[in-house]
């Protein structure tokens, strides 16, 4: 390959993740519309939240912005926050499982429905395992030295931003549990009691990067590092709380003689 075929690639290769979330997009779009067309109906909302993830992924993934966000931690910062926690909320919401095994042919469908229940996808769909993968990639990447050389390695860059989006949809749906089926049947406390364990690890890391100026070795001045952290005590704070309004509207329109109590009935009434 020439120089210049060489430096032609270099430059499409900024725009391709841009493009995989607009062909996504336009295949969750046509496979909707041909669901109404058969009759089955699908709902505007699940649509318009995919739209809604997919223009929030495609502002993240703009060229533009991945370059302000490579050279600023501030900026790297709202991109975990739409990347790893907004866009995926909101591409859960629009349970692209549930339509992909309505679209696909039987004998794909079944294959599909067999992965989601194999052990692998139970390991990493539990709320635990996902909050782990989600969280804890948070800590490795902001307190230890992998920030400082996804800096200066491309392939570690773009798979830092991959997991972001990947940690995030699996945390989002593990505490959901819906609308896509769940491989578990988790109580809401015990999915509740997770999501505060996020916020609650979430807010330490934001503490430990304004405190003690993580991640170093960066070049980043500690004004910025400290904006950085502010930005992801509150931005997290907030991407969690309509994680939590999500979880309690999925609740709360639940058949009243399916909903599981929120609260554990502490006396039991006795017949007389």
């Amino acid at each position: 390959m020439t120089e210049h075929a060489h430096a032609e690639a270099g430059a499409l290769l900024p725009w391709l993740p841009l493009t995989l979330v607009v062909l996504i997009t336009v295949c969750y779009l046509l496979a909707a519309g041909w669901q109404r067309q058969l009759g089955n109906g699908w709902s505007p909302w699940r649509s318009a939240f995919f739209i809604l993830g997919s223009l929030l992924l495609a502002k993240a993934l703009a060229p533009p912005v991945m370059a302000w966000a490579h050279h600023d931690l501030y900026g790297h910062m709202a991109l975990h926050l739409v990347m790893g926690m907004l866009a995926p909320l909101a591409w859960v919401l629009a349970a692209p499982v549930t339509l992909l095994l309505r679209t696909l042919p039987q004998a794909a469908s079944r294959r599909v429905a067999s992965l989601l229940k194999s052990l692998p996808v139970r390991v990493v769909s539990h709320p635990l395992s996902a909050l782990t993968l989600n969280i804890g990639g948070m800590y490795l990447l902001y307190l230890t030295p992998l920030y400082a050389v996804s800096l200066h390695n491309a392939l570690v860059h773009y798979w830092v931003h991959l997991h972001f989006l990947l940690a995030g949809y699996l945390f989002c749906w593990a505490i959901l549990a819906g609308p896509d089926p769940s491989p578990h049947r988790l109580s809401l406390r015990f999915r509740l009691g997770v999501l505060f364990l996020s916020m609650a690890t979430h807010a330490l890391l934001g503490k430990l990067m304004y405190g003690y100026h993580w991640p170093r070795g960066t070049g980043h001045s500690v004004e910025e590092i400290q904006a950085a952290a502010q930005l992801m005590y509150y931005g997290g704070d907030l991407a969690e709380v309509l994680l939590a309004v999500a979880l309690l509207v999925m609740w709360l329109r639940t058949p009243h003689s399916r909903r599981e109590p929120l609260w554990p009935k502490l006396i039991e009434r006795r017949a007389p």
